[in-house]
């Protein structure tokens, strides 16, 4: 969504770097470049305006003057203003102190509202919680029906007593939403769910009687949040929209939709500076997955390409299986062959953390290899487990019995090429050297490296580093000699060195004849 920005972003801020001081003219022109950015963004003015005049006046202030590095300090003010306009903080859902916490959406029709509802109650039901959804959108044909598909994908029940509109009946039913809400959230109270979600019908536009179906609604329930869901994709109207509905239904929070669109994504800066709500959630692909609480500060250093790795650990822990990780931590610290088997548990606990590219994506400095990112089929891990699958169990455990025809018969098995099981094998075979090397405590291309208590590393190279021995003479007469001064050294060295001064003795008598220099040294030392 944030493509475009963060890559004039980027380039604008390389510009500064070398630079040991920021002179005005070049304060003006980064500013220039940031709100130039912004427009092509699709953010709206009022808040192009407010951002970059805080930027200006803070760069231009002793806050950067005193800096050790300007170009770092003017990354960090852009950063610190971006998580202001983005709402702060994270705002989480403020829960009911006693009975079930009523959560109502409103929005433009084609939002995603229903889709989001099942998105929520899933995350919801994730952090302990019992939702149930209700089907207030009586007008739109097939959506009571899309809500509890939604639901049953969920695995979370949904109140629907009336059958709303169909495709073959488009006239405006009978139903009353209104009475339905009212009714799901005694019905929620009676089974004793604690959050009860309120799917709203949308509008087209600014719809004066529609608006006023959503003020009775929420009139009726008393929500404890009421969550405004914007499609990320809408441009520059989602000023006007926002404001709208804010008047009409004073929601408490935003919900951005599709943020993993290719739009511009101006809204997700706007709405939140020209409302004063915050965005709390945001919705990043098709799946019932794709759904994350919005953190400003996170979201701002993904636009500064300087990734999330705090949500990439979040995942990690969500989805990483804590058995396996021990068990391979035990056969790491055992120094255990890794085989084929660990390596297709791995792929599978990779894969349930989500997609290759979006994990990518949220490391720093990301935007650099988007293109390449861009071009990774995702197909590619299912055929690299595809080809795992088709070995025996022997031949995971034991890749070196692979020969000519056990890997055609793979190849076949998987529907690959030979080629690409050859491949597998070397990138698998050097992966394991590596690991086998980690375990040992030495690491490819640094030899000598201190390895583990009882393991090799650093032998050989402090064995050619000691100095050497020096060889005896073959003369008798001279190995004599060489023996006599030997141990006269040994005898000097065993004596005890006088007290004094740490670069020679202070006061006293001073025998140069003790220090066993060479002959007439003993002129330079004054005596």
């Amino acid at each position: 969504m944030f493509n475009s920005l963060s890559d004039r972003l980027t380039a604008t801020f390389k510009n500064l770097r070398g630079k040991g001081r920021l002179t005005e003219a070049d304060v003006d022109a980064t500013v220039r470049e940031i709100r130039r950015a912004l427009l092509d963004a699709d953010v709206a003015v009022p808040v192009v305006r407010e951002f970059t005049g805080k930027v200006r006046e803070r760069a231009l202030g002793a806050e950067v003057s005193a800096a050790l590095n300007p170009s770092q300090q003017i990354v960090k003010i852009v950063n610190e203003e971006l998580v202001e306009i983005l709402g702060g903080e994270t705002r989480r859902i403020r829960l009911a102190k006693s009975g079930p916490t009523i959560i109502m959406l409103a929005g433009l029709q084609g939002a995603g509202k229903t889709t989001l509802a099942g998105k929520l109650s899933k995350w919801l039901k994730a952090q302990g919680h019992s939702p149930m959804l209700v089907a207030c959108d009586l007008q739109r044909p097939n959506a009571v029906t899309q809500l509890q598909v939604v639901g049953q994908r969920a695995n979370v029940p949904v109140f629907a007593p009336h059958p709303g509109a169909t495709s073959t009946e488009l006239d405006h039913p009978a139903g009353d939403p209104v009475a339905v809400a009212r009714a799901g959230v005694e019905e929620a109270k009676r089974t004793l769910h604690d959050v009860v979600i309120v799917d709203t019908a949308g509008r087209l536009g600014v719809d004066a009687d529609m608006m006023e179906q959503a003020r009775q609604i929420r009139r009726a329930i008393v929500p404890n949040e009421v969550l405004f869901v914007i499609d990320s994709m809408i441009g520059q109207d989602a000023v006007n929209t926002a404001l709208a509905f804010d008047e009409g239904v004073n929601f408490t929070g935003i919900v951005l939709s599709k943020l993993d669109g290719d739009a511009r994504g101006g809204a997700a800066l706007s709405v939140a500076s020209v409302t004063g709500k915050p965005v709390m959630f945001a919705s990043t692909g098709e799946g019932l997955d794709d759904f994350e609480l919005f953190h400003p500060d996170r979201m701002a250093s993904r636009i500064l390409d300087m990734g999330d790795i705090l949500t990439l650990i979040e995942q990690a822990e969500k989805s990483w299986d804590k058995d396996e990780a021990a068990r391979m931590a035990k056969k790491f610290a055992d120094q255990e062959d890794f085989t084929l088997e660990d390596f297709l548990a791995q792929m599978q606990q990779i894969r349930n953390m989500g997609s290759m590219k979006k994990m990518l994506m949220m490391m720093p400095g990301a935007q650099n290899i988007r293109q390449q990112l861009e071009q990774f089929d995702e197909r590619e891990i299912d055929r690299v487990e595809a080809i795992v699958r088709s070995m025996t169990p022997h031949e995971r455990l034991a890749p070196k019995i692979i020969n000519g025809s056990r890997r055609a018969r793979i190849a076949r098995g998987s529907g690959v090429h030979v080629s690409e099981v050859n491949g597998l094998l070397e990138r698998f075979a050097q992966a394991q050297k590596m690991m086998k090397k980690m375990a040992q405590g030495g690491m490819p291309g640094m030899p000598g490296m201190p390895g583990m208590p009882g393991a090799g590393g650093g032998a050989r190279k402090n064995a050619k580093n000691a100095p050497k021995k020096k060889a005896k003479s073959g003369n008798p007469a001279k190995a004599a000699q060489e023996r006599k001064e030997a141990e006269a050294r040994r005898a000097n060295a065993g004596k005890a060195l006088p007290t004094g001064a740490a670069f020679g003795q202070q006061g006293g008598d001073f025998d140069p004849s003790q220090l066993n220099l060479p002959k007439g040294f003993d002129k330079f030392l004054g005596k």
